[in-house]
């Protein structure tokens, strides 16, 4: 890897200039007005993957938002590897919490910081530029093909139908899939995730009156939607923040002492951690640490809640609806769409007379995934890690959802590997979204060595 090496240290700052114009592209998924900023964005990354040496690359046309697509191809005998990634982002609201423009980067501290930065822009272009590296020295050991979408942060819609087209399978068929969109721990230990909750996602409509009623005319005799709403959601938790879902813990798996205290060994400071976010106290499920209630116990949270009057001054009213956000976060055996039947049939259960309920499943359904640990594929991964960063990587099991993964798992059958080098102090999906360019340049370097391990221990 010497050669990749030097070229990656002599081009590191136009690197840097071009991650900075991908940044700029304010690629956000799920607002209609930036249908061309999405396009702007699926361009960019087609025509950096054909600079970097591609011998093709275009996009497919999908339902939803474009695909990018793109491959080198340098014997058919060789490994191949399929990278997945992800061009659109997040809102930026609450725009007045961010201390620079969230699509103007700025660098300080060694981070760059914009909307996308870390998830998944910045994680992205490590493989365009691992990609660069290698050819540019002559040193690609696989075949390398990339599938890089533009509508994860809306469930991915046009990508799953994509991957329903069985005539689409060998366009991207791989020995591997490799996929930069989780984290480490530290930029002292790499970690490898092994593991992924799934997720439901749900709007949910409270409605009472036929309209708006004056709060002194109506108010005590009337169910007002918010205070009936706020009662149904708290019921969803018991006082020891049980889900109170019936059937809801049927299938999560009951782990063993060994397998809990293997879970716990990864490093974790619980103070670090309160600090970290401004907390003085963890609050969860009883009877569970904090990894253990973020890695292998399921959750459910309210993301947002609405209704009535919000604007400015005083108006009191009592309003014909309210309306909340909510997800859950599943474990392994439990399965999407019988909890969210088992959840609608209990939510509506809540309702009282003289109310009515609509509950509307939103995007990212998916079950959880556990990956192999034992594949090549994970093996030459922990390598890459060994030989870049000084130390072998941790497994850990991630809280977060990726719900392509489940459907690439079952439409593809290859093995997945989840190679993340941000951190869980970069801020993605909130105000002031960063990336270390330390773990760029490394997360480069870190690829670069996982093809090569890759080919090699395919060989054997």
């Amino acid at each position: 890897m010497a050669n990749s090496s030097n070229y990656i240290v002599t081009h590191n700052n136009r690197f840097i200039e071009e991650l900075i114009e991908f940044l700029r592209i304010p690629s956000i998924s799920t607002l209609s007005e930036h249908t061309g900023d999405i396009r702007r964005a699926a361009d960019f990354v087609k025509d950096k993957l054909l600079a970097a040496g591609a011998d093709k690359a275009w996009l497919v046309e999908t339902i939803g938002h474009p695909l990018v697509y793109g491959e080198k191809i340098v014997d058919p005998k060789l490994p191949t590897v399929l990278v997945y990634g992800h061009y659109d982002v997040q809102p930026a609201d609450p725009y007045e919490l961010w201390n620079s423009e969230p699509f103007d980067p700025i660098i300080k501290e060694n981070k760059i910081f914009a909307r996308g930065a870390a998830d998944d822009k910045g994680q992205v272009y490590i493989h365009v530029k691992a990609l660069e590296a290698m050819v540019a020295t002559q040193s690609l050991p696989c075949n390398i093909k990339f599938l890089i979408e533009g509508e994860e942060e809306k469930g991915s819609e046009g990508l799953t139908a994509f991957l329903e087209g069985p005539h689409n399978h060998d366009l991207i068929q791989a020995d591997a899939i490799l996929v930069s969109d989780t984290t480490i721990l530290s930029m002292d230990q790499p970690s490898l995730t092994t593991g992924l909750r799934g997720i439901i996602y749900f709007e949910v409509t409270l409605t009472g009156p036929n309209r708006d009623l004056h709060s002194g005319v109506y108010g005590g005799a009337v169910g007002n939607p918010i205070n009936i709403l706020c009662k149904m959601l708290a019921a969803l938790h018991d006082e020891n923040k049980h889900i109170t879902i019936p059937g809801f813990y049927d299938k999560v798996p009951s782990m063993t002492d060994a397998e809990r205290t293997e879970l716990n060994k990864v490093p974790f400071d619980l103070l670090d951690y309160q600090q970290s976010i401004g907390i003085d106290e963890v609050i969860g499920e009883e009877g569970y640490t904090t990894l253990e209630r973020v890695g292998i116990r399921p959750s459910l949270d309210i993301h947002g809640i609405w209704g009535g009057y919000i604007g400015k001054g005083a108006k009191t009213v009592l309003p014909a609806q309210a309306h909340a956000k909510l997800s859950m976060r599943l474990v392994p055996n439990q399965d999407a769409n019988e909890v969210a039947e088992a959840f609608t049939k209990y939510f509506s259960s809540l309702a009282p007379k003289g109310t009515r309920v609509q509950i509307k499943l939103g995007h990212g359904g998916c079950n959880a995934i556990v990956l192999s640990q034992d594949s090549t594929a994970f093996q030459a991964a922990q390598h890459a890690f060994g030989n870049v960063w000084g130390k072998r990587p941790i497994a850990t099991r991630e809280g977060g959802s990726i719900p392509i993964i489940a459907k690439f798992k079952e439409k593809l059958g290859c093995d997945i590997v989840l190679m993340g080098f941000s951190l869980d102090s970069d801020a993605i999906h909130s105000p002031n979204e960063h990336f270390s360019l330390t773990a760029f340049s490394k997360g480069i370097s870190t690829v670069i060595s996982f093809y090569e391990n890759l080919a090699e221990l395919s060989k054997k």
